[in-house]
């Protein structure tokens, strides 16, 4: 071998290297704009605060499903429990627990009448939620979100009414589209709809950069910005588009951000000995127990003042539930599930979905397990609990609160 070849091996060694190292450090870049525009103080919302040190949830939780492929029904807990987590739950061992299992249900075990739901627990713990859903609900819709939306703007010529943007209004590029309007310059953004009425001098439209199906592509970028585009000569409007080189990179830093945080929890309730849950006997207890079946194939406990839909029950079997399929079959057991992103304080939901869960295993004679089929005692569950809070902290950390619309938005499909 030559020397000029190996000059060039060399040469060509050292320029990899260099394009490796080039695009790590542009990724951390990005990575630290996006997380230090989300880290917002209370007082002065539009103030970044670049001093947080970044948190990450421990690989301890699963992720969501659809960010990684996961495809099985719920994504659940896979830490091992803490020391001396191995006896099975049985009712009435521990003294804090011991009174949450008395209603709604009987010492026999039969439930109650719905009318007989204990709402005292319930309404404790999902009132300080249902405050800060509403308080975090403001801002976010009432407004673009530059955070996470790509942004064009229209100022037309003239006061222009929302019937002049019925082509863009009714655009789909796969990833949610909202349009705001404002009476005048200075003036609060309005969320527009076909039926809007009256006039305004600027439009904004805002396409979500990620949620669950991934992060936007340059081609949803680039229809987006065009399908805009031809909107401006119409009104006719001046326009600002922002670089789609530099929003599809945007986009991708959000994703993989949102998929470091994006965790959901699974307490299973197993039959023992291979035994089975007649599917008529526990629509019976769901539906004493305040939960009602969705379209989607799952049983869903609601928080009735908002209607936010706090924990989920699906068959442990992947299968959906139907009216049908209740009544004709049977199953060997259920996942209760918490996305931790879409609710309002997630320790204080995992507090009452597990409690939920574990009367409905007193109710079936069944065992509380993780999706490992391991015993579930409270010391465990006093551990899941702790990541649960390790989730929500980083998600605030990143300035994404929980149950929030940015996180609903961000964490929807």
């Amino acid at each position: 071998m030559s020397s000029l070849q190996l000059g060039l091996i060399v040469a060509g060694i050292l320029l990899v290297l260099a394009v490796v190292i080039y695009n790590h450090w542009q990724e951390r870049q990005v990575r630290r704009r996006i997380a230090a525009a989300f880290r917002r103080s209370d007082d002065e919302p539009e103030t970044l605060d670049t001093a947080a040190p970044e948190v990450r949830v421990e690989p301890t939780l699963r992720t969501s499903p659809a960010r990684d492929g996961i495809s099985d029904g719920a994504a659940t807990l896979a830490a091992e429990p803490p020391p001396g987590a191995t006896a099975v739950y049985r009712p009435g061992l521990s003294g804090d627990d011991e009174s949450s299992l008395s209603p709604p249900w009987t010492a026999s075990g039969a439930p109650l009448p719905p009318a007989a739901r204990d709402e005292s627990f319930d309404a404790a713990v999902a009132r300080p939620a249902i405050a800060r859903a509403r308080e975090s609900a403001g801002s976010a819709t009432r407004e673009p979100d530059p955070d996470i939306e790509s942004i064009v703007t229209l100022q037309p010529a003239k006061p222009t009414g929302v019937g002049a943007l019925a082509a863009g209004l009714h655009a789909r590029f796969g990833k949610r589209l909202r349009w705001f309007g404002r009476a005048k310059r200075d003036g609060p953004w309005q969320l527009l709809a076909t039926e809007t009425r009256g006039e305004f001098v600027e439009f904004v439209a805002c396409l979500l950069l990620a949620d669950r199906n991934g992060a936007a592509s340059r081609a949803q970028l680039e229809t987006f910005v065009r399908v805009v585009g031809e909107l401006a000569p119409l009104l006719p409007a001046a326009m600002a588009v922002p670089d789609v080189t530099a929003e599809v990179e945007r986009a991708e830093t959000l994703d993989r951000m949102c998929a470091e945080v994006d965790v959901q929890i699974g307490l299973t309730v197993l039959k023992a000995d291979a035994g089975s849950i007649p599917g008529t006997r526990l629509r019976g207890v769901a539906e004493a127990a305040g939960f009602k079946l969705s379209s989607g194939g799952r049983f869903e406990w609601h928080q009735d003042e908002t209607g936010t839909v706090l924990y989920s029950m699906q068959n442990l079997r992947n299968e959906p539930f139907t009216v049908d399929t209740l009544r004709l079959s049977a199953t060997n057991g259920v996942v209760f599930v918490l996305d931790v992103p879409r609710v309002a304080d997630p320790p204080r939901t995992f507090d009452q979905m597990k409690l939920a869960a574990k009367r409905m295993a007193h109710t079936l004679s069944a065992d509380l397990v993780d999706d490992n089929r391991r015993p579930l005692d409270d010391p465990a569950l006093a551990a899941i609990r702790e990541q649960v809070q390790s989730a929500s902290g980083a998600l605030t950390h990143y300035g994404i609160e929980p149950g929030s619309p940015r996180a609903i938005a961000l964490f929807g499909a």
